[in-house]
């Protein structure tokens, strides 16, 4: 007998595992999301599957996260790494596991929630099969990606055009800010229904370190000046702009600087390429001798990072919220922003910290050496953001908000599958 138990929900991330280690290669933010968002669903009484592309032979199928929350890893082309430019193809095979997973464990999802465009693709088609209703999360969007990048990929129509369908036909979007909202309604579509729910952080997890402790963990002593990056190595990410800001800074005069640019990166990889010139950047400026690459960090690491730090810089050419933002913020570390997206939503200038044009260097510069310059003032923004972070952005609080989604859109009527195939 299939159950329709409502309390059931799938949490839809084809090229994003939340089970993979934070840092390797495509895992970021969306990776971060879903698995959070799961896991505090669970404990609100959700029975929560997240379903991923099996990217290794040798991963296990199913990694029980706690009593109601579980990753269900779907074959769906090789089991190895695929590039998420060249996923998509493998997206029919990863409907047909989807539905054969629900046929052999007795259950259909009444709703699934989508996380970024090839999942929404995923849910669409589930949507016109068996009526289940769809929430999707882009974490990207192709309209803003493709202004910011010169080379624009082969798979950019489509994707564009799988956009566009999901915002006009889903049951709801979620967008993490305002500003991805308006970029929705200005760049993709003025049909569809948008509610803004934010990303989150553990507030308890981050924060739980005084900048001291953290120091003494890092053998850092207490009157360097330490500037932190931390994120996946891609173009995108505007590691180069913060490395020529911080050479700017250092001719400025500022001593016992340090930079430290944490992420991990695949020798031969798309990112193990990008770390590869920044590091040939950092050479060429002279900042060898003040510049660290630690590698990945772990959960374990990352407070301990942005407690250390005296400044954390996300130089993004574009973010539509930025989970390191609020990771930082939560840490006590005031940060320097692009002026961009979701960060203009997360970070208030001169409060929590400052905000810059994005690829501006000497914009950087300066608003890192204004922090840097005046310790009691990094405090009060430090301060500032940690309280912001606690009030607006914990991870209890998103998957309460998505709760209370997910439960009004069961309550609706179904539609018939004659109106979904429509």
């Amino acid at each position: 007998m299939i159950s329709t138990n409502k309390k059931h929900i799938a949490l839809i991330s084809v090229h994003g595992d939340p089970a993979i280690e934070i840092g390797k290669e495509e895992a970021g933010g969306q990776n971060v999301y879903v698995r959070y968002v799961g896991e505090a669903l669970a404990k609100q009484g959700w029975q929560v599957d997240m379903f991923t592309r099996k990217a290794n032979a040798e991963q296990p199928r199913i990694v029980q996260h706690s009593p109601n929350c579980r990753t269900i890893r779907l074959t769906a082309g090789p089991e190895q790494f695929v590039p998420r430019d060249n996923i998509f193809g493998y997206a029919p095979d990863f409907v047909q596991e989807f539905l054969k997973f629900q046929e052999e464990n007795g259950v259909v999802y009444p709703i699934v929630h989508t996380n970024y465009w090839i999942s929404s693709w995923v849910g669409m088609q589930l949507k016109k099969i068996q009526g289940s209703k769809q929430v999707h999360t882009y974490h990207s969007l192709g309209a803003v990606k493709y202004r910011a990048i010169s080379t624009i990929p082969m798979i950019a129509t489509m994707r564009l055009d799988v956009e566009k369908a999901v915002l006009e036909t889903a049951e709801r979007i979620v967008a993490t800010s305002p500003q991805e909202k308006e970029h929705m309604r200005s760049m993709v579509s003025k049909k569809g229904n948008i509610d803004i729910i934010p990303c989150g952080t553990d507030v308890r997890h981050y924060g739980a370190i005084t900048k001291e402790e953290a120091r003494q963990q890092l053998g850092i002593d207490d009157d360097t000046k330490v500037v932190l990056y931390v994120g996946r190595f891609d173009k995108r990410k505007g590691i180069e702009t913060l490395v020529r800001a911080v050479a700017k800074s250092k001719l400025r005069g500022n001593s016992k600087l340090k930079l430290i640019i944490g992420g991990g990166s695949r020798p031969g990889q798309s990112d193990g390429i990008e770390r590869d010139r920044i590091e040939s950047i950092v050479n060429e400026l002279g900042l060898t001798d003040i510049t660290v690459f630690p590698g990945r960090l772990g959960e374990n690491d990352l407070p301990v990072y942005y407690a250390a730090a005296d400044v954390s810089v996300v130089p993004s050419h574009y973010e539509p919220f930025g989970l390191v933002t609020i990771e930082a913020m939560a840490c006590g570390t005031p940060v320097v922003g692009s002026d961009v997206g979701g960060l203009q939503f997360t970070v208030l200038p001169e409060k929590t910290g400052l905000l810059c044009p994005p690829k501006d260097d000497v914009a950087f510069a300066t608003a890192i050496d204004r922090i840097l310059a005046n310790p009691e003032w990094r405090s009060e923004l430090g301060r500032n953001a940690r309280m912001r972070v606690e009030k607006m952005f914990s991870w209890d609080g998103v998957a309460s908000q998505l709760s209370n989604l997910y439960t009004q859109l069961l309550e609706e009527p179904a539609e018939s599958l004659d109106q979904v195939s429509a």
